[in-house]
């Protein structure tokens, strides 16, 4: 087949498909027409039985009037969306039959992706739905037991001053666990015959610290130490107890981001800093940690977000942590809102953080694609 062929053939499969008319999305568009208008009548008729239900004048009532009033604007979207998918539909015919094909193709592509954001916008409002539904149904038991306002404004202030310590663990683990998990990973690094039995120690403490859940390394540590009277450490308080064993646990992962950051510097930085005779260490500190470690500073962040969390685990050795302090406060009014309390004050703490990694990531990413 000569290259002329081909290229004429080229040039009708492309005209064939430039006058193909788009295919209609009546379907789609009806489709999310038909589920947004359910959901609006869903939302009017399950509000305004709870409204009634209220007595006049409470709280419940109030929050039936807001929950019914943002429903139905947020069940408006998508029903707006879908009439204008549909009106989308017919212009692109209108325009088939007008000739202008590329720009019905164009104008069918738009109703498409207003009936499929109306479809996902309905389908996060079902979600939301759903979970309003679970918290205040059955007489909102589940809100009662969970969101009891008058137990969590009396265990907010007991439970964010025992959350400190959760916050000062995290601190000082964190300090101690960038240091030990340096040294960890560059003993393992280690080069040569001289090297192996440090090398091998280091990877034998980094596998067994990351195979054993961070639970038993606390309570081996918590109650360990006091029963082997082994001295000074005996007599640290449970804080400490739980600093040393988040600091044993997370030093080992924290090695591994920090050997993934460093063998991630090319091979070649590293034979040019020893050819010019400087030594392994002097090669480490001067030319490939300061690029490494600004390389692995995001996972290192995921790393301690999951620290923080961990934090929560203290209580099995007596820690009068946030947790702690929910769990008594709860035993004492058989209700677990003062827990909720302890799960928001970490998401607070956490998701700040979390979106610090992901603009540092970003960051990342454009300064890389910049420099290409």
């Amino acid at each position: 087949m000569t290259t002329t062929h081909l290229t004429t053939q080229a040039l009708e499969t492309h005209r064939e498909l430039r006058l193909s008319e788009p295919k209609p999305a009546w379907k789609l568009g009806i489709g999310a027409l038909v589920v947004a208008t359910l959901v609006l009548a869903a939302v009017g008729v399950m509000t305004s039985g709870a409204i009634a239900a209220a007595p006049a004048g409470s709280l419940a009532a109030t929050l039936g009037w807001v929950f019914l009033a943002l429903g139905v604007v947020g069940a408006a979207i998508p029903f707006i969306m879908s009439v204008t998918s549909l009106r989308e539909v017919a212009q692109a015919k209108r325009e088939v039959r007008s000739g202008h094909v590329l720009v019905a193709r164009a104008t069918m592509t738009k109703a498409r992706e207003h009936a499929l954001t109306a479809l996902g916008i309905t389908g996060a409002l079902v979600l939301v739905i759903g979970f309003v539904l679970l918290i205040v149904g059955n007489d909102a038991s589940v809100q009662k037991t969970f969101l009891n306002w008058e137990v969590m404004g009396k265990s907010v202030a007991s439970v964010g001053k025992a959350f400190s310590l959760n916050i000062l663990i995290a601190l000082i683990a964190e300090a101690i666990v960038l240091v030990f998990g340096l040294a960890l990973a560059i003993c393992r690094m280690l080069p040569g015959r001289a090297g192996a039995p440090i090398r091998w120690l280091a990877i034998a403490y980094i596998d067994i610290m990351r195979a054993v859940p961070a639970i038993i390394v606390i309570y081996l540590i918590g109650f360990g130490l006091p029963l082997a009277g082994i001295p000074v450490l005996k007599d640290l308080s449970p804080a400490w107890f739980a600093i040393i064993a988040l600091s044993l646990t997370y030093s080992a992962y924290v090695a591994e981001t920090y050997r993934s950051g460093i063998e991630s510097i090319h091979p070649s930085q590293f034979s040019a800093a020893r050819s010019l005779g400087f030594s392994f260490s002097q090669t480490m500190r001067y030319m490939i940690l300061p690029q490494s470690i600004k390389n692995v500073i995001p996972p290192l962040l995921t790393m301690f977000i999951g620290l923080q969390k961990d934090t929560a685990l203290v209580n099995v050795i007596g820690a009068m942590d946030a947790f702690n302090q929910a769990k008594y406060i709860s035993s004492t009014n058989f209700n677990l809102s003062a827990v909720t309390v302890v799960a928001i004050m970490f998401v607070l703490v956490t998701i700040p953080q979390t979106r610090l990694v992901d603009w540092w990531l970003d960051r990342s990413a454009q300064r890389k694609g910049g420099s290409r």
